[in-house]
């Protein structure tokens, strides 16, 4: 069967790309290419910013109630196309269908959320700063927004970014990873069937010809990113130096504390989940414990025991538990990276080099990975995995575990189980990382909460969703105002005014 051909979505249709090139897209768990994507060009991201620029004007004058309604309404459509969207999730990422249909719930909650605009936007007041003198402050739209966004959540991240922007009055491009383009191409057509006008929502998929166009162009006010550190550092660099705001959200080492007072069963079974739902490839994935004590002896058997046990295949397939990685040569780079937590010393728990997944010889597979006594110095700690590999370290105290994981040059997600509310006081107190769990081991905040993290994983001041969403795609004005009576009126006078 030929592959499937995508598009670009400019003001409101389906374009053809300008540049001629296309990009495979790949059945992760079959190995074959499905569909192929149009690489958007700099014509074409032009084209795509210039209908954003041109609905604005329109978008922004609509009220933030008459907002609300399409958002709602989107959100409705998006609730009756719930399979469908995590299908295609499924088949372009590998992720199986209960873990897409997950991913895509939580971003059906940041709709949620943006549906609840107009109060998210009133601003403050105060009356009577001066003597007749009142302020008030305005929470007013950016313009065209961009969001370039990774393979890992098709769904989700996206979904992170442009409700909240166009819920508070801005027009937005996305470039979707044109490893998995069809579900932001979907949504679009979703968005615009609830009735957003053209030109409101962009999508066009491409590679860093896309991306440098963006991050140059003078009509886009701000960058939202998600993805790896080095990219993001870049991201943030380039949009800030072209008079951006800029949210770069970068790469991950997540640590999980476990103290001997655990419950160990608990946290194993909550690590397993951690580790190796979505193959690894999550930027909030537990991919390191830090076993403090005796409580390394009675986890390890625990995690090799479940591990094992996890069903590996086709994601779309009854009964599996986690399938394929992204594409070949990711995860070549998985098994190049558990050769070399051989060679340098580390225990090698459970071994996924070779793993095939019977009928589908040709998938991407890598099995759940287990090493065991890791050194700080290994590039298994060192490295950001992206896949199914689960790393013990063992420190003596809890001290030595804080100071491990602050020294880190990551710090994204993090936690703790422990039975102590001292400890767990302490870690939420001490830990020099953005978003922290008490015995939850992926502690990804609701919609309402911002997410982001701290150091080299984030590039910027605003963290995404939440109102400090809301912040980054809005500008603050404040306006003092007084109407005095004209026996009030008072000579000109070049001191600083004071109001008190």
């Amino acid at each position: 069967m030929p592959a499937e051909k995508l598009h670009l979505w400019i003001n409101g249709r389906r374009v053809q790309a300008q540049s001629g090139r296309t990009a495979d897209v790949y059945n992760p768990a079959t190995g074959e290419v499905t569909r192929q994507v149009p690489l958007a060009s700099k014509a074409d991201v032009d084209a795509a910013v210039a209908a954003a620029k041109a609905a604005y004007p329109a978008w922004r004058d609509t009220t933030p109630l008459r907002r609300a309604r399409i958002l709602t309404r989107f959100r409705e459509l998006m609730e009756a196309h719930r399979q469908e969207l995590a299908r295609l999730a499924s088949e372009e990422h590998g992720k199986t269908l209960a873990d897409a249909t997950g991913s895509v719930q939580r971003g059906i909650e940041v709709i949620e959320f943006a549906c609840g605009v107009p109060h998210l936007l009133k601003g403050e007041h105060a009356e009577d700063v001066g003597r007749g003198v009142d302020c008030h402050s305005l929470l007013q739209p950016v313009g065209v927004c961009a969001g370039i966004t990774p393979f890992n959540f098709p769904v989700m991240v996206p979904l992170w970014m442009f409700p909240v922007a166009i819920a508070c009055g801005n027009t937005f491009v996305l470039k979707p990873s044109e490893k998995v383009p069809s579900c932001s191409l979907r949504m679009a057509e979703l968005f615009k069937e609830a009735g957003l006008p053209d030109g409101v929502l962009n999508v066009v998929p491409g590679d860093k010809e896309a991306v440098d166009t963006l991050l140059h162009h003078p009509d886009v006010g701000a960058i939202s990113f998600v993805g790896s550190t080095p990219v993001a550092k870049y991201v943030y660099e380039t949009g800030a130096r072209n008079g951006k705001r800029v949210q770069a959200l970068g790469g991950a080492k997540n640590h999980a504390v476990v103290m001997p007072d655990a419950d160990m069963e608990f946290a194993a079974d909550a690590l397993v989940g951690a580790a190796y739902g979505s193959a690894g490839e999550r930027c909030m994935a537990i991919s390191t414990v830090v076993a403090v004590g005796e409580a390394g002896d009675a986890l390890l058997p625990l995690l090799k025991a479940r591990a094992e046990k996890i069903k590996v295949g086709r994601g779309d397939a009854d009964g599996i538990e986690m399938g394929p990685v992204i594409s070949a040569a990711h995860r070549d780079r998985i098994v190049s990276l558990i050769d070399s937590g051989v060679a340098q010393g580390a225990e090698l728990a459970l071994d996924g080099r070779g793993l095939q997944a019977a009928g589908n010889e040709n998938g991407f597979f890598v099995g759940p990975t287990l090493f065991d006594r890791v050194k700080p110095e290994m590039d298994i700690y060192r490295e950001e995995i992206f896949g199914p590999v689960l790393i013990v370290l063992r420190v003596e105290s809890y001290e030595a575990a804080v100071e491990l994981i602050n020294a880190n040059p990551y710090g994204n997600g993090t936690a703790i189980f422990t039975s102590s509310g001292h400890w767990a006081r302490c870690f939420e107190n001490e830990i020099e990382v953005g978003m922290v769990g008490i015995n939850v081991p992926i502690p990804v905040p609701m919609a309402f909460f911002s997410f982001g993290g701290w150091k080299a994983s984030l590039f910027g001041d605003l963290h995404m969703h939440g109102m400090e969403g809301v912040y980054f795609y809005t500008r603050t004005k404040v306006v003092t105002s007084r109407w005095p009576a004209l026996a009030e009126r008072t000579g000109n006078t070049l001191a600083m005014p004071t109001l008190g």
